[in-house]
């Protein structure tokens, strides 16, 4: 193992439940139906990818840029300043992975401004590597682009490396990029097909660097 790619939403920060609670807050004040279940489609997308599907929905008169506005400021009201929660085991991993030179970085499809933003209030990046964001990359996973340009500026071929991510479609993207990939599930259940896809389902980072460790994985 020469590196590990992380997803950034419900892998670090669980940051996707609270992307939900407040596109409910948007949608209970402007009577809009099925939110949860469109924002769980579109978990792992980027955000051009996300209000693509949106419209698609609703229709193409939808508000969205609007709407995603005023949940985005909920959002930041309530998780800035360092005060979004982080995934048990997170810093644990991540410091036994810098202590084995092991090459460490982010691929999330949110936006580089607020990954960023949010890995700095957290405390955690000074960690990783390379941090490839949605807004860098083309093709939204599930296509494998954004796994291949972490893996690029990495300098690590991609089967040297693995993925650690929550959704069906980081999941994919991984496995296409030829990464090897681990779910360790948050808002999504595993599936067959992830059972196929992942080398391994886990319930938490902790977990995540005991299997390493049992491996024997020292960069």
């Amino acid at each position: 193992m020469e590196a590990v790619v992380f997803d950034m939403d419900g892998v670090i920060f669980d940051s996707e439940k609270l992307v939900i609670e407040t596109w409910k807050s948007v949608a209970d004040k402007y009577g809009i139906e099925g939110i949860e279940a469109m924002c769980r489609e579109v978990l792992g997308v980027n955000a051009s990818e996300t209000k693509t599907a949106f419209l698609k929905r609703y229709g193409n008169d939808f508000p969205y840029d609007a709407y995603k506005k005023e949940m985005s400021a909920l959002f930041h009201e309530r998780a800035s300043g360092g005060r979004l929660p982080q995934k048990p085991g997170v810093k644990e991993l991540l410091t036994w992975l810098k202590d084995r030179k092991v090459k460490v970085a982010v691929a999330s499809s949110t936006r580089k401004e607020v990954v960023h933003r949010e890995l700095k209030d957290g405390g955690l990046i000074s960690y990783f590597d390379v941090i490839v964001c949605g807004d860098m990359v083309t093709r939204s996973k599930p296509a494998p682009d954004i796994f291949l340009k972490a893996c690029e500026l990495l300098e690590v071929s991609p089967e040297n490396a693995y993925a650690i991510e929550d959704s069906y479609n980081g999941i994919r993207s991984a496995c296409r990029a030829g990464l090897k990939p681990i779910m360790v599930p948050d808002l999504a259940a595993p599936t067959e097909e992830m059972e196929r896809l992942a080398e391994c389902i886990l319930p938490s980072l902790t977990e995540v660097k005991k299997h390493f460790e049992r491996r024997n994985f020292y960069g």
